[in-house]
């Protein structure tokens, strides 16, 4: 059998980034809508106020 070969890219600190998702109402509609980013999880608390 053929072995897997995973290559891993972390350095031993974990994850450093998360992934935000945020409902945004919109102005002209009113319907909701979804954003994504990609924030340092030392400003995760800052992104959602």
């Amino acid at each position: 059998m053929a072995k897997k070969t995973v290559a891993t890219l972390q350095k031993g600190e974990g994850r450093t980034y998360s992934k935000v998702i945020k409902m945004v109402k919109s102005p002209k509609t009113g319907a909701y809508t979804f954003q994504e980013q990609m924030v340092p999880n030392d400003a995760v608390k800052e992104v959602l106020k």
